[in-house]
């Protein structure tokens, strides 16, 4: 390439990078286990920016024990562009420094290095951008070796995802709500991806509740809901005691409440709670409240809706709308119902088409047996809302299957590959 071609293309970078939005790119990855493991968070920009701005801070301000130092391949070879790193975790003594400047510092610079050798970084901008590496190392660690393997990789995929901005919006809504914490150690659930089937635990009882929840099969498509009985028997705080047996588990807090909306949520929430029901009776100003502060608090919201045909214009008044809609026509009702539930099922379309564009699920009460659960999925609904049939069987496991085989959908896990790569 002539000397002319380089100028030309330096030019064309620069443009580009000018205007680009924004002004600099982030990277992050954490790799390996035990106290050995890696994780790199990194900022890579130009001198002339925020990044170049933050590296001389970093250089000229510095902090007891967080000292930040210069990525060198060994002592007075740097690695370009030149990188600082930054130790997140304190550094208490020379044992400490050691792991800092020496596997570590050296896997960072290598990895670098070897990503402008391998086109990662352009060339053009060995001498234009700068990069900041903020680097964990477990005061635990010992295997110098596991140390700088780790390191190297985490830095290196840290580059690579910076220059191409990972995550797409695609791959983060992909794996929002299938992601489970390595560290936190347990997975928060959301509605998704429908159907799910959710079991009304009712009866005032929480040795028969646990025993119910024991013999459940393995599903993702289960969610749980306590009952008002179960909670006015012994208050949210049982949200927390079933928690303990489904900890990855959906769990509705069937609140039913009327008046002091986010006293009463805020409670549930305080007790593990991943969704509240409250009344559709309520007054407007109630329902309001409670939608508000779900989602604030990051829950869900269901509207129990009793004779939901006369409450539909009621839902179109509010400031937003609820996750989900529960149609639900209430035990001692059921005598003068149709056996087929076919005023429940009628329901649902009605919903439906007040709100076609609306990301909002339709729960049914009215499904008693498997062929009323089917009919009421070929309806539109989202979520099924079984109670007796599961809860007073004698084959709770059979019982519970029979639904989560009446559609393909059904049987088949919300996420059927476990394994995710990057």
């Amino acid at each position: 390439m002539s000397e002319f071609e380089v100028k030309k293309l330096e030019k064309q970078e620069d443009v580009f990078i000018k205007n680009r939005e924004p002004t600099y790119l982030v990277g992050e990855s954490l790799v390996g286990d035990g106290n050995e493991l890696a994780h790199v968070d990194l900022l890579i920009g130009d001198k002339n920016g925020p990044v170049g701005q933050a590296f001389a801070a970093g250089m000229t301000c510095l902090s007891a024990g967080h000292t930040p130092l210069l990525a060198v391949i060994r002592p007075n070879l740097p690695s370009k562009p030149h990188t600082l790193i930054v130790p997140k975790v304190t550094v208490k003594n020379m044992k400490d420094a050691g792991k800092i400047f020496g596997p570590a510092q050296a896997a960072v610079a290598k990895a670098v290095a070897d990503a402008v050798e391998e086109g990662i970084i352009p060339a053009t901008k060995l001498d234009k951008w700068i990069i900041i590496a903020s680097v964990f190392i477990h005061p635990q660690a010992v295997n110098y070796r596991k140390i700088y393997q780790y390191n190297y990789s985490a830095t290196n995929m840290a580059i690579q995802r910076a220059l191409i901005k990972y995550p797409s919006i695609d791959k983060m809504l992909y794996d929002k709500d299938r992601a489970k914490h390595p560290i936190m150690g347990f997975k928060v659930p959301r509605l998704w991806r429908p159907p799910y089937l959710q079991i009304s635990l009712d009866a005032p009882s929480l040795e028969n509740a646990k025993k119910i929840i024991e013999q459940l099969p393995e599903s993702d498509r289960i969610i749980l809901e306590i009952g008002t009985p179960l909670i006015k028997q012994y208050g949210t705080k049982i949200i927390n005691e079933i928690r303990t047996i489904a900890p990855d588990t959906f769990i509705i807090a069937d609140l039913k409440n009327l008046d002091v909306g986010k006293v009463e949520v805020d409670t549930a929430y305080d007790n593990t709670a991943d969704a509240v029901v409250t009344s559709g009776l309520a007054p407007i100003e109630t329902l309001d409240a409670i939608i508000h502060e779900t989602k604030r608090l990051g829950i869900a919201t269901f509207i129990d809706m009793l004779n939901a045909e006369e409450n539909i214009p009621k839902l179109k008044t509010l400031k937003e709308l609820p996750d989900v809609i529960a149609l639900h026509h209430g035990i001692d009702q059921e005598n003068r119902l149709c056996h087929n539930g076919s005023k429940g099922l009628k329901c649902i379309k009605l919903v439906r088409q007040a709100f076609p564009n609306k990301k909002v699920l339709i729960a049914v009460t009215e499904c008693g047996t498997p062929e009323i659960a089917k009919e009421a999925l070929n309806q539109g609904a989202d979520i099924l809302i079984v109670g007796r049939y599961i809860t007073q069987s004698q084959d709770i496991k059979r019982s519970t299957q029979n639904f989560l085989e009446i559609t393909p959908t059904m049987r088949e896990d919300i996420d059927l590959y476990r394994v995710h790569t990057e």
